[in-house]
Parts: C-alpha cells; sequence; structure tokens
C-alpha cells in the first residue's frame, strides 16, 4: 500500500491509545482499537497482527479526526454508529438514546410475564428498537407494537428490525396517543425520559451528546412515568402488566405513583448493578 509517511497501523494505534488515555477515557486501548478498525475498515486482531502495515496520510488523519472527536467526549456508540442489545447489534444515531445494560432488566421482566404464545405487548418510546426487537428475537409468537415521537429514531428503529429480519409495527406519536384506542395490550413496557432538568449528570458523559427530550421530564422527572402510568391502566388486558424503567433513586416515588394509578402486586427491581432500576404494576383483574 502506497504511503507519504512513515504511519504504520501499530504506530497509530499507539498514538490513538495515548490520545484517548490522556483525555481520560476509561478502556483507551480497547476504544481504540474500536476506533481504528472501524475507520480502516479492519478487524481488531489484523490490527495487531499486521501492525507493520503502512497507512497511508488520508487514512491517518480520518483516524485522528475520529480519535479527537472521541477524546472530546462523543460516546463511541455513536461514532460507530452501532451498539450490541441484547444480543442484537442496532444501529444507532444522534437522534435516539444508546441502549445501555441495565435497560435489558426491562426485557428480562416483560419475558417473566408474557404467556409463551402469541400476546400483543407496547414499548412506548422505542428509540432505536432495542426493547421491541430483544422481546420479538426472543418470543417470536409476539405481535409487538412500538412508538416514539420523534420521526428520525423510528427510521432508526424501523431499519434495524429490518436487518435483522424481525416485524414490529411503529407508530409515531406521544405515548399511547401514537396507537389506536381499540387494542388491549398483554404488556405495556416503557423507558421513558426520567431525568430532573436541573440534574448534574446531564453535563457529564455520553448524556452531553444524546438527545435531551429523550432524557429529560418535568416534575423532578417523574412527568412522563406518571402520564404512561395512567393513560397505560385503560389499555391492558385485566391482569396485564406495565414495566417502567427509571432514575435509580426514584423507585420509591415510581411505586407511589402506581399504586395511586390503581395498579396492584406493585414491586420496583435492581439491575446487575444493584440499583433499584424498574417498577412493574399489575392492572386489575
Amino acid at each position: 500500500m502506497p504511503t507519504t509517511d512513515a504511519t504504520t497501523l501499530e504506530k497509530l494505534l499507539a498514538e490513538s491509545r495515548d490520545r484517548l488515555q490522556r483525555a481520560g477515557i476509561e478502556q483507551p486501548g480497547l476504544e481504540a482499537r474500536l476506533l481504528v478498525g472501524h475507520q480502516l475498515g479492519i478487524p481488531g486482531v489484523h490490527l495487531i497482527a499486521f501492525g507493520e502495515q503502512p497507512v497511508t496520510a488520508p487514512q491517518a488523519e480520518a483516524v485522528r479526526a475520529l480519535i479527537a472527536a472521541r477524546a472530546a467526549g462523543q460516546p463511541v456508540a455513536y461514532l460507530l454508529g452501532r451498539r450490541e442489545f441484547w444480543s442484537l447489534l442496532l444501529e444507532v444515531d444522534e437522534g435516539c438514546l444508546i441502549p445501555r445494560p441495565e435497560t435489558e432488566l426491562l426485557v428480562e421482566r416483560a419475558l417473566r410475564h408474557l404467556p409463551t404464545g402469541p400476546a400483543r405487548v407496547l414499548d412506548l418510546g422505542t428509540g432505536s428498537g432495542a426493547i421491541a426487537l430483544a422481546l420479538k428475537s426472543d418470543r417470536p409468537p409476539l405481535e409487538v407494537w412500538a412508538s416514539d415521537v420523534e420521526a428520525r429514531a423510528l427510521t432508526v428503529a424501523a431499519a434495524n428490525a429490518r436487518r435483522l429480519g424481525l416485524t414490529v409495527h411503529w407508530f409515531r406519536g406521544r405515548w399511547l396517543e401514537a396507537v389506536a384506542p381499540h387494542p388491549l395490550f398483554h404488556l405495556i413496557v416503557s423507558n421513558p425520559p426520567y431525568i430532573a432538568a436541573d440534574d448534574p449528570h446531564l453535563t457529564a458523559g455520553d448524556l452531553r451528546f444524546e438527545p435531551r427530550n429523550a432524557l429529560v421530564a418535568a416534575d423532578t422527572g417523574l412527568a412522563d412515568l406518571r402520564a404512561i402510568a395512567e393513560a397505560s391502566r385503560c389499555r391492558l388486558r385485566p391482569g396485564a402488566w406495565l414495566l417502567l424503567e427509571h432514575g435509580a433513586d426514584q423507585g420509591s416515588a415510581v411505586r407511589a405513583l402506581l399504586h395511586d394509578a390503581g395498579y396492584r402486586e406493585v414491586s420496583s427491581h435492581d439491575d446487575l448493578a444493584g440499583l433499584e432500576r424498574m417498577t412493574e404494576g399489575r392492572a386489575a383483574a
């Protein structure tokens, strides 16, 4: 391969790792391999095994630009354009939240409550489609509906479904307003905005770059959780379940609003980090 400088894969990888390390990235070596390999279209094992392979000046500059973006704090998921969730590789962009491991708890609990045969489930605020697609992939007989108020997010979700060969019914609109009033659901699940507008976490890490309207809710983060709980009550089949993700310090408040909305068997559950991350309640039979 022709080159205009002495840059090799090995040198470029080391340079990238050092730049990320100076920027305070927690796993600079891993992210350097991911980003360099992504930009050059080279598998990570090839980067190590063929470290002496030369790199052209334009290739090196493109890698440096990508590394600079990550050093400035841009999420690696957005830079790569993908994130794994529930063993599914999902496309993501700045129009939707980055799927996170703690949200897999919603999928686990939903699968516990859903019948093994045909059933209808609704994912509110689907974003990239992570929850809806995880449920459909794990339980093919499900009839999965999903809504989001953002057209850009639904475009990403529908593209993920096509690539994975999974069928989901997509609807645009705010929460249950997006879907017709007549169907009842065996389960409704949502990871809605639940962060208060003045929460300092919004100025740190990946949250700085994610869509604010998918993160922030009024009433100290509880407004959308309350709206979903109240609207879902008459859209669930008798004895069906509502599952809500929320902040680690909101469990007691969400339990209270579910009780106030008339749900039974209300309980909260911890994620793998031991944080109270989601609360569920059952509609009256």
